[in-house]
C-alpha cells in the first residue's frame, strides 16, 4: 500500500514538474508556436549617448531604466546595448577587460539587475553585445598570457615569432590600419589583433577559450539577459599557416595596401562555434543576432544554419548597401533574402553606418523620406532593427577637425575616414541644452537640429517622424498579417513606387511608398491574390496620399499602408 501511494506521488510530481516546465517554456512563444524574437521589434542603444542619469556627460544604465516608459510606448519589445562591461574604452567598449561585470562609467551589476526589473515590468527585454573575436589587452587572460611564453593563459591568443628582425609573421593589417601584429618585447613574439592593438584577439581554437565564453553567456542568461547580439564572427578564426593574404590595387584611408582579407576572415570553424553558442541560448530560450557582413545571400544562409542550428537573427547589411530609394533594388535584395530559408532581419542603420535620415534624404525631404523608409522597413516580412533616434529623423553630426574626433578608426584614417562619431551622437530628448541629454558637455556634441527633432517636439507633432513611427509599430503589434503573413512583390516594373502585400490566413495588407519626387499614381489588380474586389481600407498614410477602389495616389515621398477587402 505504502508503495503504491509513493509510485502514485511520484507520479504526480513528474506530471507537476513537466506541466510546470511546459507553461514556463510557452511563456517563450506565442499561441501559434512563434518563439518571442521573431515578431518582436529590436532597438539598438548606444550606451555612452542614450541617457545620462548622473549629468556627467556619458550615459549610463540609470539613464536606460528611467526611458523604458518611452521604449514601450514606442512599441519596442527588445533593446540591444552595444558593450558595457568594464573597458579601458580604446575602441568605446568593444576591448573588454572584464565579461562579467558593468563599467562604473554605466553603473553597477545592481544597477543592470534594476534595469532588467524595469524592463520585464514595461515588457522591454535586455540583448547584450557579446564581444566574441577579441578581448582588451588589459583583460587578465591576456596580462598573464603576455607574461611568459609558459603562463597559463599563453595559448589564449595568437602568438607568433617574427619573420625576422622587425618583420611581422605575415602582411595582414588591421582594420585600424598598419600591421595586425604588435611586437612584445616581454617575451619577444607578436600578437595578433584583427582590430586595434589593444584588441587583441582570442585564440578560439583551444578549448579552454571556447568553454570560457560560453559559460560567460550562461551567466548572463542566469542574470536577466534574453540574448546577445554576436560582433564581428567572422573574424573569430584565421589560417594556423598564416599564409599572406592576397594584396590588391591601391591603398585604404590609413595607406595601407588594399587586400582580400582571405586567410583571416569567414572560416568554417566559425560556424561550429556559432552552433555551440546556440545550444546553450536555446536552454535559455534566448536569440542570437549576428553582426554578419556577407556579400551574397548564399552566404548569409549558411549562418542560419543546416537545421536552423547557428544563428536565429543574421542581420542582412546588404539592405544597407541600397543606399538610394530604388525600387528595383529593393526588390532585387527583399527577394533573395526572403528566400533565403531562414527568418530576414532588417537594419537601416546602426552605430557603424551612416544615419540612414542622411543616407536617403536629399537634403529637401528628408522628414518625409524617414518617415517613408521607417513605414518601409517596419512592415516587410521579418524582424526590424532600430537604431536610436531612428525615430525622430537624427542625423549624422560629423567631426569636422581631426582633434576633434574620437573614434579610433577616424584617428588613424582622417581626412578619407572621418570616423564613427556622427551617427553616435547623444539621443535628442527635448530642446534644453545638450537636447536634454546631459547638463554637462556630451561625450559628443549634439546636432543643431535637435532643436526640431526631438522626443518632446515631435511626440505634439502628428506629421512628425516619430509619430509615424509609433503608428507604424501599434499597427505592426497587433496586425497578424504584418507580424507573419507572406511577403509578395506588386507591380515589378513599376520603378517609382514600392509596393507589396502582406497576406495571411484570407487577410492582406498592401503597401505603397511614393519613391520618387513627383506624385504617382498605381493600380493593383489582385484577383489572382485571392482578392477578386481589390479594395483597399486605409489603415495608416501620409496627409496627401489615398486610396479609391484599388488604386493608390501617392504624394512626393507618401505613404499608403491599407487592408485589402475580398
Amino acid at each position: 500500500m505504502y508503495k503504491q501511494i509513493a509510485v502514485i506521488t511520484l507520479l504526480l510530481t513528474l506530471v507537476f514538474c513537466f506541466s510546470f516546465s511546459a507553461i514556463a517554456q510557452n511563456k517563450s512563444v506565442d499561441a501559434e508556436g512563434h518563439p518571442w524574437w521573431k515578431h518582436a521589434v529590436f532597438y539598438e542603444i548606444y550606451p555612452r549617448s542614450f541617457a545620462d542619469s548622473n549629468n556627467d556627460g556619458i550615459g549610463d544604465l540609470k539613464g536606460i531604466t528611467g526611458k523604458m516608459g518611452y521604449l514601450h510606448d514606442l512599441g519596442v519589445d527588445a533593446i540591444w546595448i552595444s558593450p558595457c562591461f568594464p573597458s579601458p574604452q580604446v575602441d568605446f567598449g568593444y576591448d573588454v577587460s572584464d565579461y562579467e561585470n558593468i563599467d562604473p562609467m554605466y553603473g553597477t551589476l545592481a544597477d543592470f539587475d534594476r534595469m532588467v526589473a524595469q524592463g520585464k515590468k514595461k515588457d522591454v527585454r535586455i540583448i547584450f553585445d557579446f564581444v566574441v573575436n577579441h578581448s582588451s589587452d588589459l583583460h587578465p587572460w591576456f596580462l598573464d598570457s603576455k607574461s611568459s611564453r609558459t603562463s597559463e593563459h599563453r595559448d589564449w591568443y595568437i602568438w607568433r615569432d617574427g619573420k625576422g628582425p622587425g618583420q611581422p609573421p605575415n602582411n595582414w593589417t588591421s582594420i585600424f590600419g598598419g600591421s595586425a601584429w604588435k611586437l612584445d618585447p616581454t617575451t619577444n613574439q607578436y600578437y595578433y589583433h584583427f582590430f586595434y592593438a589593444g584588441q587583441p584577439d582570442l585564440n578560439w581554437r583551444n578549448p579552454a577559450v571556447e568553454n570560457a565564453m560560453l559559460d560567460t553567456t550562461r551567466w548572463w542568461y542566469k542574470r536577466g539577459v534574453s540574448g546577445f547580439r554576436l560582433d564581428a564572427v567572422d573574424t573569430m578564426f584565421e589560417d594556423p599557416k598564416l599564409t599572406d593574404n592576397p594584396v590588391t590595387s591601391g591603398t585604404n584611408a590609413q595607406g595601407d595596401p588594399n587586400q582580400d582579407r582571405t586567410y583571416n576572415t569567414k572560416f568554417p570553424e566559425v560556424h561550429d562555434v556559432l552552433k555551440k553558442l546556440r545550444t546553450v541560448a536555446d536552454e535559455s530560450n534566448a536569440v542570437l543576432i549576428g553582426e554578419t557582413w556577407t556579400s551574397d545571400i548564399a552566404e548569409l544562409k549558411q549562418y542560419y544554419g543546416e537545421h536552423s542550428n547557428e544563428l536565429q537573427m543574421p542581420m542582412d547589411f546588404m539592405f544597407t548597401t541600397v543606399n538610394k530609394l530604388s525600387p528595383p533594388e529593393f526588390r532585387k535584395q527583399i527577394a533573395a533574402v526572403d528566400g533565403a530559408g531562414g527568418w530576414p532581419v532588417y537594419v537601416i542603420s546602426n552605430h557603424d553606418i551612416v544615419r540612414s535620415y542622411i543616407r536617403y534624404g536629399d537634403g529637401k525631404n528628408n522628414d518625409a523620406i524617414a518617415k517613408l523608409m521607417g513605414a518601409f522597413y517596419l512592415t516587410l516580412r521579418g524582424t526590424p532593427i532600430m537604431y536610436y533616434g531612428e525615430e525622430l529623423g537624427m542625423e549624422n553630426n560629423d567631426p569636422t577637425r581631426k582633434e576633434d574626433v574620437r573614434d579610433p578608426i577616424g584617428q588613424t584614417g582622417w581626412p578619407k575616414e572621418k570616423g564613427r562619431d556622427g551617427e553616435r551622437t547623444p539621443m535628442q530628448w527635448n530642446t534644453d541644452i545638450n537636447a536634454g541629454f546631459s547638463t554637462k558637455d556630451p561625450w559628443l556634441p549634439v546636432p543643431a537640429s535637435y532643436k526640431t527633432h526631438n522626443v518632446t517636439i515631435e511626440s505634439k507633432d502628428p506629421n512628425s517622424v516619430l509619430s509615424m513611427y509609433k503608428k507604424v509599430l501599434a499597427l505592426r503589434h497587433k496586425n497578424e498579417t504584418l507580424l507573419e503573413g507572406s511577403y509578395t512583390a506588386l507591380n515589378e516594373n513599376d520603378p517609382n513606387v514600392m509596393s507589396y502585400l502582406r497576406s495571411y490566413k484570407n487577410k492582406a495588407v498592401l503597401v505603397a511608398l511614393n519613391m520618387s519626387s513627383t506624385e504617382q499614381k498605381a493600380s493593383f489588380n489582385l484577383a489572382d491574390k485571392g482578392f477578386p474586389s481589390g479594395h483597399l481600407k486605409e489603415l495608416i498614410s501620409t496627409s496627401h496620399s489615398k486610396a479609391a477602389g484599388s488604386e493608390v495616389t501617392l504624394e512626393p515621398f507618401g505613404v499608403f499602408i491599407g487592408e485589402v477587402e475580398k
